[in-house]
């Protein structure tokens, strides 16, 4: 997927995959701040599973997503993989936020947990990810996936790469 945002830009953008320069010049913290406030463009995957980022803060990510009838199984039940994606993205948001500029991760395990069927009638659920260790070459987070109530549904682990985003796998690669 190309980058479709000029770096410096604050101009309107809806979604894409953020600048790689944005990347190199911010930290993981600052650059989720510029994509709350509309400044960078929401995740591609965004489109396919809804889900809106909540909070950040240093070590922590929450975002928050309402499951519909297109997600269910033949079963009558929200697919797991929902549940899995909104964790493993959760999770890796809290990891992101504890990494430097130029630094870039991706999940290389992720371990999820289904404890109660999500349905239509579940309503907003949060996917709260915590980063639990950051090293030079992995990381690791937990996350939890509850109701507005707080009632848990799913909760997960996930282990990521760290790499230098000038050593990026596929479109994040310098031209």
């Amino acid at each position: 997927m190309e980058r479709n945002v000029d770096p410096g830009s604050s101009a309107d953008v809806k979604v894409g995959v953020i600048p790689l320069a944005v990347m190199q010049r911010h930290n993981g913290l600052e650059v989720l701040h510029q994509l709350k406030r509309g400044l960078l463009p929401r995740s591609p995957m965004s489109e396919v599973i809804p889900f809106e980022l909540m909070d950040i803060e240093f070590g922590k990510a929450t975002l928050v997503s309402t499951p519909s009838e297109k997600f269910y199984n033949p079963l009558g039940i929200v697919h797991g993989g929902y549940a899995l994606t909104l964790l493993d993205s959760s999770m890796g948001l809290a990891i992101y936020t504890t990494l430097s500029f130029g630094i870039g991760y991706m999940s290389i395990e992720t371990k999820v947990n289904f404890v109660k069927p999500v349905t239509v009638k579940t309503g907003p659920l949060r996917a709260v990810g915590h980063a639990v260790h950051t090293g030079t070459r992995t990381a690791t987070a937990e996350g939890r996936l509850v109701d507005e109530e707080g009632e848990l549904y799913a909760h997960g682990t996930t282990t990521c790469f760290l790499y230098p985003l000038e050593n990026a796998p596929g479109p994040l690669r310098r031209p």
